[in-house]
């Protein structure tokens, strides 16, 4: 029998504050001295990675529907070996799982299987007695549920508070914890849900934030009362040493390029545990940056990201792209999902990438987000033909084709993706402790595989460049024309036609263009960003607007030592002015506190 003090946040439905209290809570539980083990519900990876930051430790992913119920006890145990409690972040609402499965794989039905007691958020902004109704039905609705307390989130006037407070107190269950309104600390919208928190400027500050709030409103003591109250869990920690054998020469580790940086921010954690256990080094690599795959690759793996995102810097690098293709064609074995699919096409809404598949892909009008079973369309690097894996899918771009003259899998007898000997990509998330024959597999593929000797680069000839002709004009400032000693304002500078995607974009903006945008959510993000207060902080609507307000603002003189203030009005660059103490976002300033100048 083991003891691991943990708890559950849920809520009746998305949207309710889950992942600003329970990272919230990680972060004030491990400011207060606790070793705290971050999990998720459900396939998410955006979630655990904001975890991992308020934690120290990764975050870690529970889903039934991916790896079996029989091995989610298990990795609850493995991801918080150490820990002194583990809080686990649910999914959507309380008892929202697979459609037509009556919960599988629901906050309820992981909190059932670990026997964790649940602590449910309520957004109580537009809510009063009706709070408590909304408690004790989700408190009720199964028995084999335990609803441990309540916080109530984005609460408003004291008054309505207190009336909330009554109708909870009607109940019996107890409020842990009441957090008031804060814009600062909501967290920003992406495309396809939060964004990562590799990509979020002052994400570790932003979790201070939360830790602080929430200490200061919650009650600590009485929410590890509740972790301590769980059972012991009669379970023996899930081992990636005993999912595959290490294979090959104990003195030989093969290298495993694993894709990472702001473009590949999405894997689980146990995959790069199992390709450990099996013998292999993986060795992270950033597409955006680095010039060539890591020396003595015999495997690659592709995971998934935000490439349409950073398309052009992708493009931009040319020297990976060609060393990752002459990987592929000499046998390096390579794995693929969703953003590496992407990467191996011919073309990423229109940048072109790899050229490795023949495909190309493009940002889509709907979202494709389902729960599948998929068969494996053929015997390939990974899978026999005929085996059955679960998985999932979470991407709004689509491919063309949707698959290869031998596809990877088939979903209702669809098929899609590509697959050979040493190749496998599709847009399927399979998380490979649910299925660690596929890591046994590639492992294997990856110990038979020759080693990848980067070719050398030929050596930089200088080039003269035309005072009229840019090597990027897409990317230009028109910096490089301006002479010494200047200071340059320009715009970007190009002479070719508008691209396609600037006109969509164009052209999508105008069904907008009667609405006025709310600036109190910029507002609030640059208040945070900077450690200003709001009412410091004034929008503006660009840079022209900015600057007539900087030179009406008050006498300014040169400063000494001060370097000139660059600015990039648009472009790959756009947004950001240069100054002496650092970048700061187009169309904001702050009102300038008065100051002795030097």
């Amino acid at each position: 029998m083991v003891a691991l003090p943990r708890l559950v946040v849920a809520a009746p439905s998305t949207g309710q504050g889950k992942t600003t209290i329970a990272t919230g809570l990680m972060a004030a539980l491990r400011i207060a001295g606790h070793e705290v083990s971050g999990h998720k519900v459900g396939p998410d990876y955006i979630d655990p990675g904001y975890h991992a930051l308020a934690t120290g430790r990764p975050g870690r992913n529970l889903d039934p529907h991916l790896v079996g119920e029989e091995r989610l006890v298990p990795m609850l145990l493995h991801g918080a070996s150490g820990a002194d409690i583990a809080v686990i972040e649910g999914v959507m609402g309380l008892y929202d799982g697979r459609l037509g499965t009556d919960g599988f794989a629901s906050t309820a039905h992981v909190a059932t299987l670990t026997r964790t007691p649940v602590v449910l958020v309520i957004d109580v902004a537009k809510l009063s007695r009706s709070a408590g109704a909304i408690a004790l039905g989700m408190a009720t609705f199964d028995a084999g549920v335990r609803v441990a307390g309540v916080v109530l989130n984005q609460a408003g006037s004291d008054r309505n508070t207190a009336e909330i407070i009554g109708s909870l107190e009607q109940t019996g269950l107890p409020v842990l914890g009441v957090m008031p309104r804060d814009v600062r600390l909501s967290t920003p919208s992406r495309h396809l849900g939060l964004v990562p928190a590799a990509e979020r400027d002052g994400s570790i500050r932003m979790i201070e934030q939360l830790g602080e709030q929430v200490a200061r409103h919650l009650d600590l003591d009485a929410i590890l009362e509740v972790a301590r109250s769980a059972p012991h869990l009669d379970a023996e920690s899930w081992s990636p040493a005993r999912e595959v054998m290490s294979v090959g020469a104990s003195d030989h580790r093969p290298v495993v390029a694993m894709a990472g940086g702001r473009a590949f921010t999405f894997r689980y954690a146990e995959t790069e545990e199992l390709l450990t256990a099996a013998g292999c080094e993986v060795v992270t690599f950033d597409p955006l940056v680095d010039p060539a795959l890591p020396a003595g690759t015999q495997g690659i793996y592709l995971g998934d990201g935000f490439p349409e995102v950073y398309a052009a810097e992708l493009a931009a690098n040319r020297g990976l792209l060609d060393d990752l293709r002459s990987a592929v064609a000499a046998g390096i074995p390579t794995v693929a999902e969703c953003a590496g699919l992407l990467y191996l096409a011919e073309s990423l809404d229109g940048a072109p990438m790899a050229g490795i598949l023949p495909a190309t892909a493009a940002m889509a009008g709907r979202l494709v987000l389902r729960y599948p079973a998929a068969v494996a369309a053929t015997d390939s690097l990974l899978t026999k033909a005929g085996e059955e894996v679960t998985d999932h899918e979470f991407h709004r771009t689509r491919t063309s084709p949707a698959a290869g003259e031998s596809a990877a899998w088939a979903i209702d007898d669809e098929p899609v993706g590509y697959a050979s000997g040493n190749l496998h990509a599709s847009y399927l998330h399979v998380h490979w402790a649910g299925h660690p024959q596929l890591a046994q597999r590639f492992a294997d593929a990856v110990y038979a595989a020759p080693m990848h000797v980067v070719s050398p680069a030929p050596p930089a000839v200088p080039v003269t460049r035309p005072r009229d002709r840019v090597a990027d004009p897409l990317r230009h400032h028109g910096d490089v024309e301006t002479g010494e000693g200047l200071l340059d304002f320009a715009v970007n500078v190009y002479d070719g036609g508008r691209p396609a995607w600037l006109e969509r974009a164009l052209r999508e903006s105008l069904t907008a263009a009667a609405g006025y945008p709310d600036a109190e959510p910029a507002r609030a993000a640059i208040a945070q960003r900077h450690g200003r207060e709001l009412e410091e902080v004034l929008p503006t609507a660009g840079a022209a607007e900015a600057f007539t307000l900087i030179a009406q603002l008050r006498p300014w003189r040169r400063r000494r030592r001060t370097p000139p203030v660059h600015r990039a009005a648009c472009g790959a660059g756009a947004g950001r002015t240069h100054r002496d103490d650092g970048p700061v976002p187009t169309g904001e300033w702050l009102r300038a506190r008065p100051r002795r100048d030097p």
